[in-house]
């Protein structure tokens, strides 16, 4: 299996649940280039690991990170973020 054979290529960004347990949740993330998964909040802590491709992370604390392939950023809970495919981008979200 490839994270990349997950998504189809018609949808601006795509999420689908890769690993559900009592503990957390892995969910494979694609964002295609020039768009952005819109501002949101987590309720708890995540984990956002760049698989392949180049996006920037940015959060309404002024925190701007571009993440290429090995990348990753821990999300704070209840802090609005956003994420911008500057390519063709596959995530991992942990939580």
């Amino acid at each position: 299996m490839n994270i990349k054979e997950l998504h189809s290529q018609d949808k601006p960004v795509s999420a689908i649940s890769l690993f559900k347990s009592d503990q957390g949740n892995a969910t494979a993330i694609q964002i295609l280039q020039g768009e952005k998964l819109k501002e949101h909040i987590t309720e708890i802590p995540a984990l956002l690991v760049c698989v392949d491709g180049k996006v920037i992370f940015e959060n309404e604390k002024g925190i701007k990170e571009t993440l290429t392939p090995g990348d990753y950023i821990n999300i704070e809970p209840m802090v609005t973020h956003w994420v911008e495919g500057i390519e063709l981008s596959q995530l991992v979200l942990i939580k």
